[in-house]
């Protein structure tokens, strides 16, 4: 596995991929996350850190309102994706998912064939030739380091896969339509170690042309994949708050609130 490089030492020039503004989130009338704010800068990866019930996958899911497919939500204040506040009444829903993609906990490929898999999104969001769309898919699987395992079974069932297989192929189905943004919650935690390794690898590599947020328990795989690293917890409320947010090295390393170095060492969570 690569170890962090000079770059999650280094702050980001440039605008932000995203940047959230003073954001609440509300399910229904309960109140999930509070008044986060944070910038997530382009072709970086951003970890989302924290104890279970901090708000980390809910916060992540806000970022492309895919919680909305889930159930009533209400958000208070912005998430701006390059400027442009995805919240607005006039943003299209399906091209903001386009954008920012997202991979969850468990892979979730569907009961088709692998080639299928990779070219759904495709054909929803437009028609392609057959010859073209043969480029997208093959330039995916190998975006996902998949091509090589299943180059010769694209036709089959894609629920043949193993598990780790299955999770890389639906990354290829989100790097397919050409994402901005991929968001990746708890990729791993229903992989082995081996399949866990090779994820890590593909975040390496993919982070030279995608801006990735992840959600992650594990704080050596948030160590090993992450330039910044955002720590959420929750008060006396159990409201989900950022406590600490900046380069990975220094939250792991120098933190400036005493939560995070529990938290980071182990001490709690």
């Amino acid at each position: 596995m690569h170890p962090v490089d000079t770059a999650a030492s280094s702050i980001a020039t440039g605008s932000p991929a995203l940047s959230v503004k003073d954001l609440s989130f509300y399910y229904g009338s309960q109140k999930a996350v509070e008044r986060i704010s944070m910038d997530i800068h382009q072709e970086q990866v951003t970890a989302i850190i924290g104890p279970s019930g901090c708000g980390k996958s809910t916060f992540l899911k806000a970022l492309n309102r895919i919680s909305e497919l889930e159930t009533k939500v209400r958000v208070d204040g912005t998430v701006e994706f390059f400027g442009q506040n995805i919240y607005s009444p006039r943003v299209n829903l399906n091209r903001l998912r386009r954008k920012i993609g997202m991979v969850f906990q468990k892979p979730n490929p569907f009961p088709m064939s692998i080639y299928d898999n990779v070219a759904y999104g495709v054909r929803v969001f437009g028609r392609s030739p057959r010859a073209s769309l043969d480029e997208v898919v093959e330039a995916a699987l190998r975006g996902a380091a998949l091509w090589d395992e299943v180059k010769d079974n694209l036709g089959k069932s894609a629920l043949g896969l193993s598990g780790g297989q299955q999770q890389r192929l639906c990354i290829a189905r989100a790097l397919a339509v050409k994402p901005k943004v991929l968001l990746m919650d708890e990729p791993c935690s229903a992989l082995d170690p081996i399949a866990t390794m090779k994820i890590e690898e593909l975040i390496h590599t993919l982070r030279q042309e995608l801006t990735i947020v992840i959600v992650t328990h594990n704080m050596q795989q948030a160590s090993r994949v992450s330039n910044y690293t955002a720590f959420f917890s929750t008060d006396e409320s159990r409201i989900g708050q950022l406590v600490e947010f900046g380069p990975t090295t220094q939250i792991f390393m120098q933190p400036a609130e005493t939560r995070t170095r529990d938290y980071v060492e182990g001490r709690f969570g």
